[in-house]
């Protein structure tokens, strides 16, 4: 991690302006989501996020960079690299994530999940399943993007970890479209692998501020639309990994002609 001591002034910078997005997505929160009706609070919720995304990319000077239909409703099923990935994918499209219940206790990060309406799984409470199942149905049910991470934790891109099918049942039910996406990360000054992805002993707030010294980010998102459905949790995992799978071997033939 050495973004943060070759740059400390960019660094310096780059916090002071953050504090300032935090703030105004905070008054944001407050005067366009806290008071609206329960049956309005989803989906002005993923737009809340979905404007305090974009002014968090602009800040690490991201470029984005996309292909396939961004889907707007059902269930998007993609690969997990970091926890800029619900910044990019939310600034695509307003969402409601799916994450594990070690973020709602992040430093200000966690705080600003829970005000974004994530829906919080302890994968370790098997009894919690359920309870998780049910909020997302409620949340298709109004006519939201829904994103999951099945791989349950984040890598460092290299592999697609096996997926967990028990968060799938919604993606069984064909009522609600079913989509994929590929997330990719690359940057010029360092190791996108090491510094971008966060995974395995990485810790919040140094990598954060490794990042925050970076140039720029570029972020490859590619989506597709599934329609092999399976009434078989751990079948339609499988399959939808392949799928992913598909899109990175297809991403790097492109990148190859």
């Amino acid at each position: 991690m050495k973004g943060s001591g070759r740059h400390p002034l960019r660094v310096t910078a780059r916090l002071c302006r953050l504090a300032g997005i935090l703030l105004v997505a905070l008054l944001d929160y407050l005067f366009r989501c806290a008071f609206r009706r329960p049956e309005d609070r989803l989906r002005v919720r993923a737009l809340w996020l979905q404007r305090a995304s974009r002014r968090v990319l602009r800040l690490f000077q991201f470029e984005t960079r996309m292909a396939g239909p961004v889907p707007s409703r059902g269930l998007l099923i993609s690969n997990h690299l970091s926890y800029l990935d619900v910044l990019v994918l939310s600034s695509l499209a307003p969402a409601v994530f799916v994450s594990k219940h070690e973020v709602k206790f992040w430093p200000v990060f966690g705080q600003f999940a829970v005000l974004a309406g994530t829906v919080f799984v302890d994968r370790a409470r098997r009894f919690q399943v359920g309870r998780v199942n049910d909020e997302i149905t409620v949340a298709l049910n109004q006519g939201a993007l829904v994103v999951l991470f099945p791989e349950g934790t984040s890598s460092n891109g290299q592999t697609l970890l096996p997926f967990k099918s028990s968060l799938l049942e919604p993606a069984t039910n064909p009522e609600w479209p079913l989509a994929i996406g590929r997330i990719h990360y690359e940057i010029d000054d360092g190791d996108a692998g090491e510094e971008v992805c966060y995974w395995g002993e990485h810790t919040f707030f140094p990598h954060m501020l490794n990042l925050l010294g970076k140039r720029r980010v570029r972020a490859s998102v590619q989506f597709g639309q599934f329609l092999e459905r399976s009434l078989e949790r751990k079948d339609l995992a499988q399959r939808l990994r392949a799928a992913i799978l598909e899109l990175k071997e297809k991403s790097g033939t492109a990148n190859r002609t």
